[in-house]
């Protein structure tokens, strides 16, 4: 009968050991980890760089869509957030300028170029300011300042001095001219060191401070403003 026919033709396939293959667990992953090992399967994997790449974009577009998630308006608000916070920076770095440095050693009011007369930095003064360049016409006037003290013997000629201190030493001889001398200092510092730029009211102011000084009469130790001759 086909019944009896079909338990032994099982019976002889099962002692025969055709039975089916039951690999455990464990064994099979570590098959599996180890075949997927081989260099075949990696050849077109990104290398460490890139990786690390991928990793350091996804966090910042993560880092994006967290902010565009809290701003108002999501990324349309995000992105005129970005731009105020832009131009707000622009404009403060247009008002304050370069920022001057802690610790300057080389602040030094003349350059290297060599000692000059006062009749030759107003010259160079003039020069520029007929070219509309004020910053450069500021510099040479407040030389011209300080070298026109030095010819007259109120200034000691002092390598190195900078503009501060020759406003501070020249204010003891002449103090009625004590403000416009570190009003003078304070542009010359500004323009060379500060980043700013001179306008033609900076430079008139400095040359009515030198025509002024030049007509000055120096306050000697020992005199009074009333003493007669």
């Amino acid at each position: 009968m086909s019944g009896a026919g079909g338990i032994t033709t099982a019976r002889q396939d099962i002692a025969a050991g055709d039975i089916p293959v039951d690999t455990p667990r464990l064994p099979a992953r570590e098959a599996a980890e180890s075949e997927l090992s081989k260099p075949m399967y990696h050849e077109n994997d990104p290398n460490f760089l890139q990786r690390a790449l991928n990793q350091f974009w996804d966090w910042v577009a993560g880092v994006f869509d967290a902010a565009a998630g809290a701003a108002p308006g999501g990324p349309a608000g995000l992105a005129v957030l970005v731009i105020i916070v832009i131009g707000l920076a622009a404009a403060l770095w247009w008002r304050l300028g370069t920022p001057q440095r802690s610790f300057r050693s080389t602040d030094t009011l003349f350059d290297s170029a060599g000692p000059r007369s006062a009749a030759q930095h107003r010259a160079a003064a003039e020069a520029h300011a007929a070219a509309l360049r004020w910053t450069e016409a500021v510099q040479e006037r407040m030389r011209a300042i300080v070298r026109s003290l030095e010819e007259r013997a109120l200034l000691a000629p002092r390598p190195g001095r900078t503009a501060d201190e020759a406003a501070a030493e020249a204010g003891r001889t002449l103090p009625e001219h004590t403000a416009g001398l570190h009003a003078a200092a304070r542009s010359f510092d500004d323009v060379t060191y500060g980043g700013r730029t001179a306008d033609q009211s900076a430079y008139l102011s400095l040359r009515a401070l030198d025509l002024e000084l030049d007509e000055a009469k120096p306050s000697l130790p020992g005199t009074s403003r009333g003493a007669t001759g």
